[in-house]
């Protein structure tokens, strides 16, 4: 879902209940620990197609697209909740044979064999020569880290700040030879986007402690004066395609990148050594490093 600007009138009035002060909605989406973005983004679908909840209009759903319907289902799906009317909505839906598309192994298939980052190590080494000295480093963690772009921003500037108040052993773990974003739940750890545990040398380490803070705002800025595009969060599909390319089990590397299930295995029996793991990242992320330098030099 992507948001678009401002959130409507700030109370709707839908025929299925009484007014809806959309602020408490939003606090509600709070409460529940969505994130920011995700946030922005119900609102603004809920404050345009409010309508369609009480009323016969769920076939307007159809005149939009795929994507704006899928994103629109979910924030009605939402905003129904929070008046205690799913069940209603739920049903409607299901008269009108309204489902959200899910994506299918052909969609899969397409998207491998129309790769569009094929050549992000080149973008990484042009986007590096636009941006500041610890925007650089900023860079270089996004892509030895496989977080996405909010949580390593959010992680890089922690590492920052505790250092500068030597409290940096609270989230780095120097015999795992990891941060411990699982420490912070209410930063890291949401409902369905989680990321627990970075496994990060030494020496990038410092060389994040030594920096200053950034913000997506200015990298933003600093990469569109320059007339490139924004594709920083296509380093954590270089990252866990590269894992599993260089001898990375794919359950390991789906902790690195915090894709954990449920499942028996997973719960139960599953007990890697995290320490020897680290090590095997550091000798896999190397050839990142390497295939960065070899791009560079063409």
């Amino acid at each position: 879902m992507e948001p678009s600007a401002g959130f409507g009138p700030a109370t709707i009035t839908l025929p299925i209940s009484t007014d809806v002060d959309l602020n408490e909605f939003k606090q509600w989406l709070i409460s529940r620990e969505y994130s920011k973005s995700y946030i922005n983004a119900v609102m603004c679908y809920a404050s345009k197609y409010h309508y369609i909840l009480g009323n016969n209009h769920l076939r307007d759903l159809d005149t939009l697209s795929n994507d704006i319907k899928a994103s629109t289902v979910k924030a009605l799906i939402l905003l129904s909740k929070f008046l205690g009317t799913y069940t209603q909505f739920k049903q409607k839906l299901s008269e009108y044979g309204i489902k959200l598309a899910r994506p299918d192994s052909l969609t899969a298939f397409l998207r491998i064999l129309n790769n569009g980052n094929s050549n992000i190590i080149e973008y990484y080494n042009q986007a590096k020569s636009k941006l500041n000295p610890n925007e650089q480093t900023f860079l270089k963690f996004l892509l030895k880290s496989g977080l996405r772009t909010s949580e390593a921003i959010a992680s890089f500037n922690m590492v920052i700040a505790l250092s500068r108040n030597g409290k940096l052993c609270e989230y780095y773990n120097k015999d795992l030879n990891c941060l411990m974003h699982f420490k912070y739940p209410k930063t890291f750890i949401r409902r369905t986007k989680n990321c627990y545990v970075t496994f990060i040398t030494p020496e990038l380490l410092t060389a994040i402690s030594q920096s200053s803070a950034v913000s997506y705002s200015a990298i933003r800025k600093r990469l569109e004066r320059s007339k490139l595009k924004l594709r920083l969060n296509e380093f954590r599909d270089k990252f866990g395609t590269h894992l599993v390319s260089n001898g990375i089990l794919e359950i390991e590397q789906n902790l690195c990148c915090g894709r954990l299930n449920s499942g028996i295995f997973v719960k139960h029996y599953w007990s890697p050594k995290l320490a020897e793991l680290a090590q095997r990242i550091f000798k896999a992320v190397e050839t990142i490093e390497a295939d960065t330098a070899t791009t560079a030099g063409e």
